[in-house]
């Protein structure tokens, strides 16, 4: 199953706080910077980890930061969930050393590829119920739909919504209308920072929300700024 990690570069960051259904690497590769996690202010930080739905914001005033989104069902976002320890919701990095030594990369090396390709490296063989994996694959080709239902879901694997939603939980971690939100956000940012010249209102209705003030909000929700702030903001390193 392919992996899902959407990699943003942002300069001169500010966001309000927010929440978003993805493990989140934020690393500097510069200049340290200042977040508040689940109502703690770390300051002067080179980095974190944090696992989904932790309300978070960052402000790196000079610099860069690079932020990796990772899928929670993805064979990435599972390797990753093993190194919390009990009830802990975030990890960070104070120095530079501290990345390397998290993340097993070269010293002195902050390169967010490197990252990847340290933690691809560890990835165990993953098994996922082929349900699931229809589902996760029709949500892929089709997210652009506004009339996707539970229903349209079941129907495609011939099980109860219920039934289905408990399994896609149980595999992914995620509940299917967040990964569909997700999935939406992902591609309208993809879009976003890809097609500078197409209008937010088109990217919106081209990705399945309603209008460009439900795509307004949901990105809000979840990145903590607008799609026009991170559009003129922000660089696309990688999707996977």
């Amino acid at each position: 199953m392919n992996q899902f990690v959407l990699g943003l570069q942002a300069r001169n960051l500010t966001v309000e706080i927010h929440h978003h259904s993805a493990y989140q690497i934020v690393l500097s590769n510069d200049t340290p910077f200042n977040s508040t996690i689940s109502g703690k202010l770390h300051e002067h930080i080179h980095g974190f980890l944090i696992k989904p739905h932790v309300r978070h914001l960052c402000v790196a005033e000079k610099g860069t930061l690079n932020v990796l989104n990772i899928e929670p069902y993805s064979s990435i976002g599972l390797e990753l969930s093993g190194r919390f320890k009990e009830n802990q919701e975030s990890i960070i990095f104070d120095s530079p050393l501290e990345t390397n030594a998290f993340f097993d990369t070269p010293a002195n090396s902050l390169n967010i590829n490197v990252v990847l390709e340290a933690l691809l490296s560890k990835l165990p063989a993953a098994d996922y119920d082929e349900r699931v994996s229809k589902i996760v694959e029709y949500i892929k080709n089709n997210y652009y739909k506004s009339d996707i239902t539970p229903q349209t879901f079941a129907d495609i694997v011939f099980l109860s919504p219920s039934r289905l939603a408990s399994l896609f939980k149980q595999q992914t971690g995620s509940s299917l209308s967040k990964y569909l939100l997700w999935t939406r956000l992902r591609q309208a940012i993809y879009i976003a920072l890809t097609d500078k010249e197409k209008s937010l209102t088109d990217i919106a209705y081209d990705t399945g929300f309603y209008d460009l003030p439900q795509l307004n909000k949901y990105m809000y929700e979840m990145f903590g700024m607008p799609p026009k702030a991170l559009k003129f903001s922000s660089d696309l390193i990688q999707i996977y």
